[in-house]
């Protein structure tokens, strides 16, 4: 129903920035919740960012400052800018829908994409 395809990681120095980006598609009328996660080794997974249709975010304490999640609503697109990265954001960064309305119904569910990892060097 919803595919997500997310890019932009890479391998970054400590106190270096990436922008990750995230496109949703599928027959997508408008979407309620668009969000990042990550998950390092060995750790579960958690929040980062989520950013509403009507442009509400939520950020995680630790990024806080750093960290700027954004939308396109037209495009369906979310981006997460990264600023002054640690190296313990090392991670596989995940791309979340919560909630779509296809023109006709409401998918009240969660869709994930692949992954895209970050890499912080020391």
């Amino acid at each position: 129903q919803v595919q997500l395809v997310e890019s932009g990681g890479g391998l970054v120095q400590s106190g270096g920035s990436l922008r990750l980006s995230c496109a949703a598609s599928g027959r997508i009328f408008s979407i309620n919740i668009m969000g990042w996660y990550r998950q390092a080794p060995g750790k579960e997974r958690e929040l980062v960012a989520t950013v509403t249709s009507d442009g509400s975010t939520n950020d995680a304490d630790s990024v806080k400052g750093r960290f700027t999640i954004s939308r396109d609503r037209p495009e369906n697109t979310v981006y997460l800018r990264m600023n002054n990265l640690k190296h313990e954001e090392t991670a596989v960064y995940y791309c979340k829908v919560e909630g779509f309305y296809n023109g006709t119904y409401y998918y009240n569910g969660n869709w994930w994409g692949q992954g895209t990892q970050v890499t912080v060097s020391s």
